[in-house]
């Protein structure tokens, strides 16, 4: 173990301040916290360790006329052996009696034994193999038991007990394993709402995303990485078909007005959730369509503008109001917004040149102007051979866009090696697909004229784009040079802000030619905010949507309203404890994909790729494994303590068992800064009550259990009044089998009806491959719980 100063406090109230002020850890037998200490399984490794053992009235174990009170402290060897628990909690007895041996029961807490951690191979013994193994508890993002050794693993589901691969990589952390789930459920409507929480647009960015989500997904250490994207258009599409009952006008207006300056990614964004919120929104856009880059810089083939225009109308249909043609800087000024409005939004985009001194450079042709003027439906040829500088998404449209216009030639020659292009793999196999040549490690040097005509371009080599740091810093060997000819260059190396609709106004700064913003994208003057690439330079699609829902707070927190609808929607979502996943996951390697047309069959106006169906979005869903802690709940007195409906007391609180021992996973996240328990009230037996504990291990010391039920019975003749079926080793939590509960009161116990308390309590059950046989042996133990 690393060096940590170990304090013993005299009070519950030094301890409490001691665990408030740094980054210090409770210690109650020290059993446990050996082991973790050891094997570093903590975020951060302590500096103190905080005993218990020197507080006074701890210990204590006492019969009062409201229940059995134990305290924190007390050891699991005195509860196992103390008479007043064996004469009238006999299994919680049986329970502590189970727990390891001897010489640990004589040192272990009951307290210390309901707060432990989960054991699991993977997460307590990593280091044994070299620290390779992918923990989700630990630094990973994977339970590793998912398709390796499982069989002493959960069967009813995962605990979310970290951010999932593929949602950390998305700018918008979308959840996307939830809404896998519930597509699995054939719940179409629940997983569109989830999809909506970060992002409105799911039809564009499904379409156009670079898809980092796909970049992270765990199934790609495997096999193939989910089809995120495909499953997205689907949701997508079906938002765009229903938007009706999706993007609804609020029920309610709440009398602010924020006006939106660009209708980029962003700016939509913005509306969409402050609209939902009920303000008037107002945007101001300078083209005649809304959309900006979606519906000016992005090609048809990858984008049709039908799906952006929906999108739109529905946000018209919300009572977004749009004022389009309108240039902010020149037909009304940004002052003038800002006098009308409580708050505004600046999302104008990156759609300036930049120049980069290149002999020549005014001869050639901005490839964002290119894309606009494709977008306007003007179709001609650029050029017989067209030389595309750049390589980036934007070249790759301009490279292929040209090439679909007809240009014989049309070669792409970019800085980076083909590995380190900035565009995305799709995309450059999309432009080698359809005869693009791509030259890597050159970069421009001169533009050769004829008669005042371009006839090519002389490329310089490029050796190093990073430096030692890792920033761009280009290096080149001006002695080993590569002329090319063309008729047409278009430069596609970058963008840059056009700031000259500010005007000074407010004094809102701006640094490197863009917007300079805040924490919440607020800008130097109050009510102003900012989004998308006017403050960060040309970004994907989904980080701009991500900045438009980070202002949208923002603009509600400065208009000092309640939080948006989404927010209370996304918080009261993730409450839940265990996620599930298909069982047969594992097993199928490859993702579905949309039929792509053949290069012949490819044109401008008409999109490459098709859609999932249906069916295809259910198998994809189904290969995704819901990223989770496999790993089981070890304690036997959380088991039988919450079929008891133990209360648990705290230095701040008191807690009901199912909120103490089912809400979190991880008990420590359930307590809060400086909380410690003092003390378990069990009830006592109501009269015709039978309890018990069965544990099935491999050995009958040391092991944790492999299976355990904890069960109390209330009967009267043979009749169930009531019971309390609480099933431990077989998930994450312990777990109440409520079904299974609700089956027997007012039964007649007998073999026939154990048998089917049995089977609901089991139900829902999603073995891993090597743990089905956890299944039978738990009915049999629900069976024997009762007699039979």
């Amino acid at each position: 173990m690393k060096h940590f100063e170990h304090i013993s406090p005299s009070t519950l109230d030094e301890a409490a301040s001691l665990l408030n002020g740094g980054d210090a850890v409770l210690s109650a037998g020290g059993t446990d916290l050996v082991g973790v200490l050891k094997e570093e399984l903590l975020p951060h490794y302590p500096s103190q360790v905080v005993s218990l053992k020197q507080i006074p009235g701890l210990d204590g174990i006492e019969a009062r006329e409201d229940g059995l009170h134990l305290g924190a402290m007390a050891t699991l060897a005195d509860i196992a052996e103390s008479p007043v628990v064996k004469e009238g909690w006999a299994a919680l007895a049986d329970a502590a009696y189970s727990v390891a041996s001897p010489n640990i029961r004589n040192l272990a807490t009951v307290g210390g034994n309901i707060c432990q951690d989960v054991r699991c191979w993977y997460y307590r013994y990593p280091n044994s193999i070299g620290g390779r193994i992918n923990c989700a508890r630990k630094t990973g993002n994977l339970c590793s038991a998912m398709m390796g050794e499982n069989r002493f693993h959960s069967i009813f589901g995962a605990a979310k007990v970290c951010e999932t691969a593929c949602t950390h990589e998305c700018p918008a952390h979308t959840d996307i394993s939830a809404y896998m789930e519930l597509l699995r459920a054939g719940d179409v409507d629940g997983a569109a709402r989830i999809i909506l929480e970060v992002n409105p647009m799911p039809a564009i960015t499904s379409r156009v995303c670079a898809h980092f989500c796909m970049e992270g997904c765990n199934r790609n250490k495997y096999d193939e990485s989910l089809n995120v994207g495909g499953v997205e258009r689907y949701l997508g599409d079906y938002i765009l078909e229903h938007h009706s009952e999706y993007m609804k006008a609020p029920e309610t207006e709440n009398g602010k007005h924020a006006s939106i300056v660009g209708s980029g990614p962003s700016g939509l964004t913005a509306a969409y959730y402050l609209r939902q919120a009920g303000y008037q929104v107002t945007i101001y856009e300078r083209m005649k369509e809304a959309g900006g880059c979606l519906s000016y810089a992005i090609p048809p083939y990858r984008l049709p503008k039908e799906v952006v225009r929906k999108f739109v109308a529905a946000l018209e249909e919300m009572g977004v109001q749009f004022k389009l043609g309108v240039h902010v800087g020149e037909d009304v000024q940004l002052d003038e917004i800002v006098k009308s409005s409580d708050s505004v939004m600046l999302d104008t985009g990156t759609w300036k040149r930049p120049l980069i001194g290149l002999a020549g450079e005014e001869m050639t042709q901005f490839g964002l102007d290119f894309l606009v003027s494709v977008n306007n439906y003007i179709l001609e040829k650029p050029g017989s051979r067209v030389v595309v500088v750049g390589g980036g998404n934007v070249a790759m449209d301009v490279a292929v866009t040209a090439k679909r216009l007809g240009s014989e030639s049309v070669k792409m020659v970019c800085l980076e090696q083909r590995d380190n292009m900035p565009a995305n793999a799709e995309e450059v196999e999309r432009a080698l697909d359809e005869g693009v040549e791509i030259l890597n490690g050159w970069g421009p040097k001169e533009i050769l004229r004829t008669e005042n005509k371009v006839s090519g371009i002389v490329f310089k080599s490029c050796p190093k784009v990073l430096d030692e740091t890792g920033r761009f810093n280009p290096t080149y060997d001006e002695t080993n040079c590569m002329p090319l000819d063309a008729d047409i260059i278009l430069m596609a190396i970058g963008q840059r802000a056009d700031l000259a609709f500010l005007n000074g106004a407010y004094g809102v700064e701006t640094e490197r030619g863009r917007i300079k913003v805040l924490d919440g994208n607020n800008t130097s003057v109050p009510g102003i905010f900012a989004g998308g690439d006017v403050t960060t330079g040309p970004a994907t699609v989904i980080k701009a949507i991500a900045a438009g829902l980070t202002t949208a707070k923002s603009i509600n927190n400065y208009c000092k309203l309640p939080e948006l609808p989404v927010e209370t929607v996304t918080r009261d979502r993730k409450r839940k404890s265990l996620v599930t996943f298909d069982s047969g996951c594992k097993n199928c390697h490859s993702a579905s994909h949309g039929a792509m047309l053949r290069a012949e069959e490819r044109g401008i106006h008409k999109e490459d790729q098709s859609g999932l169906d249906s069916s295809a979005v259910r198998c994809e869903a189904g290969r995704c494994f819901n990223c989770g802690c496999l790993a089981v709940n070890p304690s036997d007195m959380a088991n039988m303590l919450y079929a008891y409906g133990a209360k648990i007391i705290t230095t701040q609180r008191e807690l009901d068992a199912g909120t103490f021992f089912a809400t979190s996973t991880r008990v420590t996240d359930l307590l809060r800064k400086g909380e410690i328990v003092t003390e378990i009230v069990v009830p006592r037996l109501p009269e015709g009550a039978v309890a018990r504990y069965d544990k099935y291990r491999i050995r009958d010391s040391i092991d944790f259990a492999v299976v355990a039920v904890a069960s109390v019975y209330r009967l009267n003749n043979g009749v169930v009044e009531d019971a309390s079926l609480v099933l431990g080793a077989v998930a994450p939590i312990p777990m109440k089998r409520t079904g299974a509960e609700a089956y027997l009161k007012s039964k007649t116990l007998t073999a026939e009806v154990a048998a089917q308390a049995a089977e609901l309590a089991l139900e829902g059950a999603l073995p891993l491959d090597k743990n089905a046989y956890k299944i039978d042996m738990a009915k049999t133990m629900v069976r024997r719980s009762m007699g039979f």
